[in-house]
This record gives structure tokens, sequence and C-alpha cells, in this order.
């Protein structure tokens, strides 16, 4: 039986043939028109696209990073303006975390126990901020108010909520223990209780101080062990990187405090 013949080959297969034979003296391997066909119905697969995503690892150390900063921004003015709504606000806080905490999905989850942690510290600041602003020697312990429930929740389902809590407590703890070693302590009250146009002017004093070698050099080495202390918790783990990244804010948060007492004291969130 004769040789069934599909047709003439298509010119790109042509060309191969002819560069194979005559330029490179070897035959051409070209497959079959069956073979081309089941590769030609093979369903074509979409172009890998690059979408930069952000790592699942860094989700819970930014959102950490933002709930240290928001108070300053929302906190503070809440409550100058009144303490009770600010208190209050807590209860909403606690609910909407435990929605997250009980949802299907893992990273909701972990962001709904963060909040829990951080609804301890927003109270804690509330009421501190509300009645207590002029004994700052309460503020540390109203802070470690629900040190207990933290502790105790840290070896079970909500541990990244007491991570939260324990790192922003330590934070809060050596920011006060700045404030005490450079001699602010006794500013403190006085610029809270001072009228309106004298406190910035008292704020800026404070800042001044903070500026001599001797205070300063305290400073930089509290801020140096916080740094080494991130370093190492950072490698610990989930809960040591949102650790690590609470007290990075912290830090942070306290440079552009000091920054806006020195250049613009009423946008320190103090005054």
């Amino acid at each position: 039986m004769p040789p069934h013949h599909a047709g003439p080959c298509p010119q790109p297969l042509r060309l191969v043939i002819f560069l194979h034979r005559r330029v490179i003296g070897i035959p051409a391997s070209v497959p079959s028109r069956s073979a081309a066909s089941a590769l030609s119905a093979l369903p074509s697969q979409p172009a890998l696209q690059c979408q930069p995503a952000l790592p699942s690892s860094l989700v819970l150390p930014l959102a950490a990073v933002a709930l240290v900063a928001l108070p300053v921004f929302v906190q503070a003015p809440l409550v100058r303006l009144n303490p009770v709504p600010a208190v209050l606000l807590t209860l909403p806080l606690v609910g909407l975390a435990l929605l997250l905490e009980r949802s299907g999905d893992a990273r909701w989850k972990d962001l709904g126990a963060l909040l829990v942690g951080f609804s301890g510290s927003w109270l804690a600041g509330g009421l501190f901020w509300g009645w207590f602003r002029l004994h700052p020697l309460c503020h540390l312990p109203l802070e470690a108010a629900l040190l207990p429930l933290a502790l105790g929740g840290f070896g079970g389902r909500w541990r990244l909520a007491a991570s939260f809590y324990l790192a922003s407590l330590a934070g809060t703890a050596l920011t006060d223990a700045g404030i005490a070693a450079t001699g602010l302590m006794p500013l403190w009250p006085r610029v809270l209780a001072a009228p309106i146009h004298e406190a910035p002017l008292l704020l800026q004093e404070a800042a001044i101080q903070v500026f001599q070698p001797l205070h300063l050099s305290l400073l930089l080495g509290l801020a140096l062990v916080l740094l080494l202390a991130c370093r190492e918790l950072w490698q610990r783990g989930v809960c040591g990187r949102l650790a690590a990244a609470t007290l990075a804010a912290t830090l942070g948060v306290d440079g552009l405090f000091l920054a806006a007492s020195l250049l613009a004291p009423r946008l320190s969130g103090l005054i």
C-alpha cells in the first residue's frame, strides 16, 4: 500500500530541514504530524506574571508595628476629648478580635489573637491618660494590670496576644526607665498640667535636656540593648518576630516623639 502523504511540509519545518542538512550536515529530527497535533492540542499555560506578594511571615510583625503607632494618632486625641469613649472602645475591639480569632482562616485567627493583646494595651493606656496622667509612677502599674492574664495565656492559644502585650509592656518599661534615668520624670506632670501656651516650651526644654552627653549616652545604650534583643527575638519563631517588631516599633515611636518635642511640641501627642 503506498504511503499516505499528509501534504507539503510547512514553511518553518522546511527551513529547519534545510539548515540541518545543508548547513549543519545532520538530518533534522522533525516530529510527525500526529505528534505535532497532539502537542498543539495541549492546553496552553498562561504566562507567569510577577506579582509582588507580602510574605506571610511579615504580616503579623507589620500589623504589630501599626498597632503600636495607633494609640499615638487615635487614642491620644480621643482621650483628650473624652476619656470615657476611649476606654469603652475596648469592648468593640475585643469583640472584633474574638470574631477574627474564631474564623476558619489561619491568618485572620492570628490577627484576631494579636488584636486581643492590643485591646489590653489600649485599655491600660486609656485609663492612665484619662485619669492618672499627672501621676507618672502609676503608668507602669496600670500598663501591667493584665500581666497575670498575659502570662497565663502565653502557653496556650493566646500566645500571640500575650507576646504582643508583654513586648509592649517591656517597651513601656524601657521608655519609663529612660525618662527616669535622664531626670525628666519631675517634668512630666509639669508639662501636662501647664497652660496650653507654656506646655510646648516645657516639653521642648525637656527634649533639649535629653541631648546632654550623659543622658544621650544612657538613652543610646538602652536603644542598643533593645535592638540586640529584637535581633535575638526575631530568630525565635512567630511569637519572637511579633515581639521584636513590637519592641522596635516602640523605639521608633519614642524617637518620633523626641523629634516632635524638639521641632513641633504641639504635634507630639502629649499636649
